[in-house]
């Protein structure tokens, strides 16, 4: 499974952007899916994640109420709806994906085997 990160960019503080997460070469509607970001010289820190079917989903203390997840099973995407955007969320933004079907994924990096490639968030002030 391969999967593509998009929709990053430049945004002032109090913005909002979209990011999405396709995968190629199967499906990845039956994975649990992961959102993290790296800003730099520091950790890769969990964001939000979002069970297999969309019913379950969590978030870090510092973007609940400004970011959303959510996946589109037609589309096979899987998308990280940010508003509210501050200086500090400037990072490389990273969609993962467990190695297992079905497992709801946790916050923790090693928790997931599948990396996109990142897009990079600027929040300007």
């Amino acid at each position: 499974v391969q999967l593509q990160a998009s929709g990053g960019g430049l945004v002032q503080a109090g913005g909002s952007l979209r990011l999405a997460c396709a995968a190629s070469g199967r499906s990845f509607n039956n994975y649990g899916m992961g959102w993290f970001r790296q800003a730099p010289g520091k950790e890769r820190m969990f964001v939000a994640a979002i069970g297999w079917n969309g019913g379950t989903k969590f978030y870090a203390d510092s973007v609940r109420g400004r970011f959303t997840i959510s996946r589109d099973r037609d589309a096979d995407t899987v998308y990280l709806q940010m508003d509210s955007l501050e200086p500090e969320d400037t990072a490389v933004y990273y969609c993962a994906a467990p190695a297992r079907v079905w497992v709801l994924p946790g916050r923790k990096a090693s928790d997931y085997n599948y990396w996109g490639q990142g897009t990079q968030v600027t929040v300007s002030s």
